[in-house]
């Protein structure tokens, strides 16, 4: 081989374990910059060993949150436009066929949240999700009331709850 093509794949190599170190840096700072203030995170997510979880406390209600909706409207993403009317029953998302609300995205998992009703309002829980559900610009940990006109992001998909 000649010295200038050894010179030549050194250099590649050495751009190759660059690109590789700043691609890195990119993804850590990008996840270091996640929003630090999730909705149930910290004491909630700690387990003892040995001993079985509490079930979870059925969430606050405050007067203004006491406003239930009708329907549930997907206002971004794929299914844009859809409507889905809240009668009572549990309503199930993610990317598994039997699921309420077919969300066919890479990033939502095949039971990603339920949305079910509790004592007047509606609740939001995340089923164990590798992206996380979220609530404006929180991420759900525990079953969360969703207020009237709160945006709901599972993926690429933004839901709404509307009267």
């Amino acid at each position: 081989m000649s010295e200038l093509a050894l010179t030549l794949v050194r250099l590649a190599f050495l751009g190759l374990l660059w690109g590789f170190v700043l691609v890195t840096v990119l993804v850590l700072r990008r996840d270091i910059r996640q929003p630090a203030d999730s909705i149930g995170s910290g004491k909630a997510e700690k387990k003892s060993k040995g001993r079985q979880p509490k079930p979870p406390k059925p969430p606050k209600i405050s007067r203004k949150q006491k406003v239930r909706g009708t329907r549930l409207v997907v206002i971004d993403g794929p299914l844009v436009g859809t409507v889905v009317a809240l009668d009572g029953g549990q309503i199930t998302l993610g990317r598994a066929p039997d699921s309420t609300i077919i969300i066919d995205d890479d990033y939502a998992s095949s039971r990603h949240a339920r949305i079910y009703e509790s004592e007047g309002s509606w609740v939001v829980e995340d089923l164990g999700s590798t992206n996380g559900t979220w609530i404006d610009r929180s991420r759900i940990t525990t079953p969360t009331v969703l207020p009237v006109g709160a945006p709901l992001r599972i993926g690429r998909s933004t839901l709404q709850i509307q009267n």
